[in-house]
């Protein structure tokens, strides 16, 4: 029958050789078949043509591997495995701190978080592009009409004890090769590093109509060097931040990290933290107490006068006349 449609089978040696190739190929393929910038995968080599596919933990959802994963996914994925004379920058009085914890968000289509999040009960926040609440908690009405952008990112570092401060200017040049070439950053978006010993802030600015498709997001690249610092790289093959300047380790002992939306925060009272309410209401006892005794020693010094007075009075009128 071959030979009638003019095809001969190929030869054994040939075809042995092509089964052992494709077989190579494969064993290959599972071997080598990881997310180099995403650890909270798990990759197979099911795509088209038997190419890597990774998906995040918890989501399910196919991540592009040659670029930062977004922090929606990683902390959905965390959950579901957890189950010197510069001047430093003051945070914004509208900066916000992620002081919730971690908590399993949801995500878009996108990977981008949702404006609304539950806690799987009937209680709901709205949150901001990075994932951090920016207004008090409600039951399942509350609306949330829009994902408000986080513009700026002020991120603030501790250092160990070192023989001598770093040079700002190697510091700053460090920092932004590691922006730009680990995290992929465009250099715009980091706007200025400052230093202060040992209080190092990175400071990265990234507003709606300077992102453009395919740029590394500012809430992504925050993310992922705060796990960097924290010794939890989330890049394979990394342990930590292994940053030197001139041959010096930065070894970071503290993390702290603001957010500055486009618009301000909707917080009420409420936001207030049991120990802030404390503080004020001892100020206003110590504000109390000051005026009360202020009161009562002016009382007293005119008392004093009055005693003064009516004794040199007496005295005046026990004179005799003369």
């Amino acid at each position: 029958m071959a030979r009638g449609l003019g095809l001969a089978p190929p030869p054994p040696p040939l075809l042995l050789l092509l089964l052992l190739a494709a077989a190579t190929r494969s064993c290959e393929a599972q071997r080598n078949c990881t997310c180099p910038t995403n650890k909270m995968t798990i990759c197979s080599p099911d795509g088209p043509g038997g190419a890597c596919e990774c998906r995040a933990i918890g989501s399910q959802a196919v991540v592009d591997c040659s670029t930062l994963t977004s922090k929606c996914l990683l902390l959905k994925a965390r959950a579901s495995a957890g189950k010197s004379g510069r001047s430093l920058v003051k945070p914004s009085e509208h900066a916000i701190l992620d002081n919730d914890g971690l908590y399993d968000p949801e995500c878009d289509a996108q990977g981008r978080f949702k404006a609304r999040q539950c806690n799987r009960t009937s209680v709901c926040w709205c949150v901001n592009s990075v994932g951090v609440r920016r207004t008090d908690k409600g039951d399942l009405s509350l609306r949330c009409d829009e994902v408000v952008r986080t513009q700026h990112i002020l991120i603030e570092l501790r250092h160990r004890p070192t023989e001598r401060a770093f040079n700002h200017s190697d510091l700053d040049r460090e920092l932004r090769r590691l922006f730009r070439e680990r995290y992929g950053l465009h250099p715009s978006f980091l706007s200025a590093v400052h230093y202060d010993e040992p209080t190092i802030q990175i400071e990265l600015r990234q507003n709606s109509s300077q992102k453009r498709l395919g740029d590394v997001d500012i809430a992504d690249a925050a993310y992922y060097f705060e796990r960097d610092a924290k010794g939890e790289s989330l890049f394979v093959g990394r342990r930590g931040l292994d940053v030197q300047v001139r041959g010096e380790p930065l070894h970071v002992e503290r993390t702290l990290i603001y957010y500055v939306d486009e618009k301000p925060p909707q917080f009420s009272m409420k936001r207030l933290t049991a120990g802030l309410i404390a503080v004020i209401a001892v100020v206003a006892v110590a504000l109390v107490a000051g005026a009360v005794v202020l009161v009562v020693s002016n009382r007293r010094r005119s008392g004093k006068y009055r005693k003064v007075e009516l004794k040199e009075l007496g005295e005046r009128r026990s004179e005799p006349s003369l």
